[in-house]
């Protein structure tokens, strides 16, 4: 069977632009059972079959529609293509009268939803902070209208279409997907799961109950503290590589989606080794994301498991809204919240979300880390929306960084959060107490947190130098 036929050329094109020449690791599609496929659930929601006239059974979204590239050893990021100037559509809006962003249209002037005063906000704080590779996404979750779509890169100006790329591992991020997936399989966010090690790598033994986990945490603290052990035990325990599957193609990964600006497919490899299928539940995969797609993964729990594609014009006056896709059940979407919850309260995140002053009343999200070695580029990520129990804006943002750095992503994505709800009209939120500044103990907890996808690269001189910007408190490499 090839790729041609068993794909509609309209899903192929954007992937082969991103991979095309990429090479890296090459997924049969030959010899996946169909008959597993179909018995796995061919009526799940978000997952597509193949157009007639395809090999029979194939569902899109269960398959990688293009080689997926190793992280380790051809990272896709070397091979980064801008899009044109002519599908830039940001690039080529200009504000009329009213101050709203406009294209040119057949009938006039055609207003695109984005926010011109956030839009800018953003786009100044990536080139403050003279960021390498940077973008970051800000959406309306209820209706799907993207508010803002700012990138930028110091290493390569010329750079078009950042935000719309899937060049960057998803790592840890990778277990929102889990998470969801061991929900649906009778998982609690209670349930606890005891371990011990795991903080930088894993390994077989690890993944063995042993005396020496002297550590326990629930599902909801192994999310905020992006424990890699437990969420690697609980993908061996629970899950299969066709369950996991299914939940990620629900969330649009190895699928496109419908956007004006050329977007990347998600690719996400799920192998079926055993301890390879744990690495993967654990985000050590090879997974690979854009921000727009991860501010989406944020919106299906903000939207009590409704996907709804991203919206980049304007709708029409009386135009119907976007009924969008029920792909988790409202009870998994609350509870994949309580998940998130933990990363802001208790967990990666909470350090720089309790920053004075500078913290977003119901913040829920996701941190995510990983480094490559040579040369050094060290991608952080924070997905998430705010408030928890009534979503105005979803965010997304990514960062790749060299061994001297300014901002990373969790920053990044707090601010994205703030600026957003900040641009909402006066009445729109209820009013909420920030949280309290953090006690002396808890700030040791931070210590423990887990997540960390690779172990820090010997560079020049040994760990990376971090440098501390005007106005942004730098962290160090980890969560």
């Amino acid at each position: 069977m090839t790729l041609s036929r068993a794909l509609p050329a309209t899903l192929l094109l954007p992937v082969l632009l991103l991979v095309g020449a990429a090479g890296g690791t090459s997924i049969d599609v030959g010899t996946e059972s169909v008959a597993a496929l179909a018995d796995a659930g061919v009526g799940d929601a978000g997952v597509a079959q193949a157009e007639e006239g395809s090999d029979a059974g194939v569902l899109l979204g269960l398959v990688p529609p293009a080689p997926v590239p190793s992280r380790e050893d051809d990272p896709p990021i070397t091979r980064l293509r801008s899009i044109s100037p002519k599908q830039d559509v940001l690039a080529r809006a200009k504000r009329d009268a009213q101050g709203r962003l406009v294209v040119p249209g057949p009938k006039g002037d055609v207003p695109l939803t984005i926010d011109a005063t956030l839009q800018g906000q953003l786009k100044d704080i990536l080139k403050q902070y003279r960021v390498p590779y940077g973008a970051v996404v800000v959406l309306e979750p209820s209706t799907g209208r993207v508010l803002a779509m700012a990138e930028h890169s110091r290493t390569q100006p010329e750079l078009r279409g950042l935000a719309t790329r899937a060049v960057y591992p998803a790592a840890s991020i990778f277990k929102i997907v889990t998470g969801a997936a061991l929900l649906e399989a009778g998982v609690t966010p209670m349930d606890e799961t005891c371990f011990h090690g795991g903080k930088r790598r894993l390994s077989e033994k690890l993944l063995e109950d042993s005396a020496r986990d002297g550590q326990c945490h629930s599902l909801a603290e192994a999310m905020g503290k992006s424990a890699n052990v437990i969420f690697a035990k609980l993908t061996q325990r629970y899950l299969s590589p066709e369950s996991l599957k299914h939940t990620a193609a629900r969330f649009r990964f190895n699928r496109e989606f419908s956007f004006p600006v050329p977007t990347d497919v998600s690719l996400a490899a799920v192998p079926e080794e055993k301890f390879r299928f744990a690495q993967t539940g654990a985000g050590f995969g090879d997974v690979y994301m854009s921000p727009l797609h991860g501010a989406l993964l944020a919106s299906v729990a903000a939207n009590k498991g409704v996907w709804k594609d991203p919206v980049l014009f304007e709708p029409e006056a009386n135009t119907p809204p976007q009924a969008g896709e029920q792909v988790l059940s409202p009870e998994v979407a609350r509870d994949l919240t309580t998940l998130l919850e933990a990363t802001v309260t208790k967990g990666t995140a909470r350090r720089t979300f309790r920053e004075r002053g500078m913290g977003v009343p119901g913040a829920v999200g996701k941190t995510g880390t990983l480094a490559d070695r040579a040369p050094f580029r060290d991608y952080s990520w924070f997905v998430g929306f705010a408030p928890k129990d009534n979503p105005k804006v979803a965010v997304a943002a990514v960062i790749v960084n060299e061994p001297i750095w300014h901002i990373r992503a969790t920053w990044l994505g707090r601010e994205a959060m703030r600026l957003g709800l900040a641009r909402l009209p006066p009445g729109s939120l209820a009013p909420e107490k920030e949280a309290p500044p953090e006690s002396p103990e808890e700030a040791a907890e931070d210590e423990e947190s887990l997540d960390e996808d690779l172990p820090a690269p010997e560079v020049a001189g040994g760990v990376p130098t971090v440098v501390q910007a005007p106005a942004a408190k730098a962290q160090t490499t980890g969560p």
